[in-house]
């Protein structure tokens, strides 16, 4: 059977026991083997075995469990309550005034978390009543929540970063760099449009009613989160100066957030157990889906399909942007429809090596990968944020009303995303 002929087939599969709600992982994994088997025997399927034991014995895949065990804690604690509260009490007047702390709270929580899930969770039941009880515009105020709750995706220690990094062969810090400045120009872009539509329509923005709490509440909120702080920036701050490793500093985060959970008098044998579980859940779904990919992207290098693919790709006669850019549409098209971490494990090993060829940085397109991701996270019709904040939102918001809610958002996304592609040293620039 020629490579397209398999080619062609394999999409037809994917698409077909996936309509079937069969897990990815198991539909990736049954594919793979069958077409094994199919070209290559019983030899062909053993050898597909090692590619499963180099992709779970990564060290650096660590680190993964220990950031979104941070996440848990943090998730169960109040921390993030206390950090929201901080941050209402500096907000002072300006009008759109909430919306821009929540903004830079969900920012906050997404350097000590890396997901983002919990984020939105929290944000919507934090922020959104807030902000609907001012009398913000509905669609503002959702927009905002959804935006800034997915900056997980960019924000280090994200745990997308982490897997394109492992996927990639690239340098986990060499990525958290590059995605810092990014990741402060999409949120100073998203608060600019909330300024600009604040000052253009006052009534979507009210500004907020004086706080009339004493210097001495004042002084216990900041106090409380001071600790939780200067954890989430050692993590960072001894990666960045190259003191600890991704997995050293991921180990540390856990231990700092264990204690100050504890400091808080927070710390229960429930808020652990709860914790470990979330944790043995998110992991266990990124492993199957890791190793159902693996198995795909491993016989399918086997067929020669990659290399089918690269001289596809390369064999367009349009410049190396415009290849970027197909590659950009394919992810928004598959993000539609699958989770993130399928999407990295089966496209990375295709595009990377086809970046590289046209002269590019990986780091690079790792960011531009993660900031796509985003997209994804919002965009109909199975955007996951929407889906998280629905939880917990009011019943009177549909999810029609949330999906409409992110379109400005999203533009601001691609207009970033395509900053990045113009001119890639804003990613690069601290790498």
């Amino acid at each position: 059977m020629s490579i397209t002929i398999s080619t062609i087939l394999i999409l037809v599969l994917l698409i077909g026991l996936l309509t079937t709600r069969m897990p990815l992982a198991f539909v990736t994994g049954l594919v793979a083997l069958g077409f094994a088997y199919f070209n290559f025997g019983l030899p062909g399927v053993s050898l597909l075995t090692s590619r499963i034991y180099s992709f779970v014995t990564q060290y650096v895949f660590i680190a993964v469990p220990m950031f979104v065990l941070m996440a848990a804690i943090l998730d169960r604690s109040g921390i993030a309550r206390d950090i929201y509260k901080a941050m209402q009490l500096s907000a002072g007047r300006l009008r759109g005034g909430v919306a821009i702390q929540t903004l830079f709270v969900a920012l906050i929580l997404a350097a000590m978390s890396g997901i983002i899930g919990g984020e939105i969770v929290l944000l919507g039941m934090l922020a959104l009543p807030q902000m609907l009880d001012m009398g913000y515009n509905k669609r503002l105020a959702i927009g905002t929540v959804l935006a800034g709750g997915s900056l997980g995706t960019m924000m280090p220690p994200s745990i997308v970063l982490i897997v394109y990094g492992l996927t990639a062969s690239v340098s986990i810090g060499d990525l958290f760099k590059a995605a810092v400045i990014p990741t402060f120009l999409l949120v100073g872009c998203y608060a600019a449009y909330i300024i600009f539509r604040s000052y253009m329509d006052p009534t979507a923005a009210p500004i907020a009613a004086k706080s009339d709490h004493t210097k001495e509440e004042r002084r216990a909120v900041y106090r409380s989160i001071i600790f939780p702080i200067i954890v989430a920036g050692s993590v960072l701050g001894s990666i960045y100066a190259g003191i600890a490793s991704v997995t050293e500093s991921a180990s540390v985060g856990v231990a700092g957030m264990i204690i100050a959970t504890y400091a808080r008098g927070e710390l229960t044998m429930k808020l652990i157990r709860e914790s470990v579980i979330q944790t043995m859940s998110t992991c266990g779904m990124i492993i199957w889906i890791g190793v159902g990919a693996t198995l795909l992207i491993g016989v399918y290098n086997l067929m020669g399909g990659i290399q089918f693919v690269k001289g596809m790709i390369l064999g367009l006669d349009v410049s190396p942007v415009m290849i970027i850019m197909v590659m950009m549409l394919i992810l928004v098209v598959l993000g539609m429809f699958l989770d993130w971490v399928g999407i990295t494990l089966l496209t990375m090993p295709i595009f990377v090596p086809i970046i590289q060829s046209l002269g590019y940085d990986p780091v690079w397109f790792g960011i531009l990968f993660c900031l796509n991701m985003q997209v994804s996270y919002l965009s109909p019709p199975f955007g996951p944020a929407v889906f998280y904040l629905k939880s917990v939102a009011p019943p009177d918001i549909t999810l029609s009303d949330m999906f409409k809610s992110v379109w400005p958002f999203i533009l601001i996304q691609v207009f970033v995303l395509m900053l990045l592609i113009y001119y890639p040293q804003i990613a690069l620039w601290l790498v």
